[in-house]
């Protein structure tokens, strides 16, 4: 039995610079884990079946648990983001859901309240993140996880630091010590410091291409991260695909 599931928003729209034939070299994982919607359908495939699937990138909507069903009625093709894959996860009994970088509170339209955070109180699958996105309220998305019944847990240390960029410290609830596996739980794993991006006007830049797109009715997340990468050279695509990558390990190493 599959343990957890992988998010393909990140993977569809997120990394604009990085080809299929990279992702094949850099992924080491083989397993049938990735999920997505094809025609009102979910899958669950290797990444090798996946990126078939990828190449319609600008075709493909981006799915959360709370339009999930809506897509599967209507016949709609479409990436999962972490919530979304966590709804797939509850359809199919899997104890955990992986993405990278999660939503939180924030000033995005239509997500003030990303509904990854629900998702994480309601729905019994728990979740490996590299961490909330750098634009949003990272201090106010842990207390609200918090404050809902949610276990917020380090992999390797009690605070957070930010996720493509350095932040301020923010406290979390403890260090995973490899037993507990019961939602509501979410697991960070972050993308270590030396590894992030240390020009902060890139991020600026990157929430100013965000907002552009809100207001032109387009995806605000696919900007953002299009931009960062623009802005290093596709340093940034690399770097989250790698904790993506790590994530998936990490779960598969819970699950044994």
């Amino acid at each position: 039995m599959v343990e957890h599931l992988v998010e393909s928003a990140l993977l569809t729209h997120g990394l604009k610079s990085v080809t299929n034939e990279e992702i094949r070299r850099v992924w080491t994982d083989r397993t049938r884990n990735i999920t997505w919607i094809s025609k009102g359908e979910i899958v669950v495939g290797t990444m090798e079946q996946y990126l078939d699937f990828r190449i319609k990138t600008e075709e493909l909507s981006r799915i959360d648990c709370q339009t999930l069903e809506k897509a599967l009625r209507e016949g709609v093709s479409g990436a999962l983001t972490a919530s979304g894959t966590m709804a797939v996860c509850k359809k199919y009994g899997i104890p955990f859901a992986v993405t990278c970088g999660m939503g939180g509170i924030g000033d995005i339209k239509g997500e003030e309240l990303c509904p990854d955070l629900p998702a994480l109180a309601e729905i019994p699958t728990a979740l490996v993140s590299a961490g909330p996105k750098d634009m949003l309220d990272v201090k106010g998305t842990i207390d609200w996880l918090t404050g809902h019944g949610v276990t917020v847990l380090g992999a390797s240390r009690d605070y957070f630091t930010g996720y493509l960029f350095a932040g301020g410290r923010v406290e979390l609830q403890g260090v995973y010590d490899g037993k507990e596996r019961r939602a509501p739980l979410l697991i960070i794993q972050e993308i270590p410091e030396d590894k992030r991006i240390p020009d902060k006007s890139v991020l600026e830049k990157a929430v100013s291409a965000g907002k552009r797109a809100e207001q032109e009715g387009k995806y605000y997340h696919p900007a953002v991260n299009g931009k960062i990468d623009e802005l290093t050279g596709g340093y940034s695509s690399r770097i989250q695909l790698d904790a993506l990558l790590s994530n998936v390990l990490f779960a598969k190493k819970i699950g044994t």
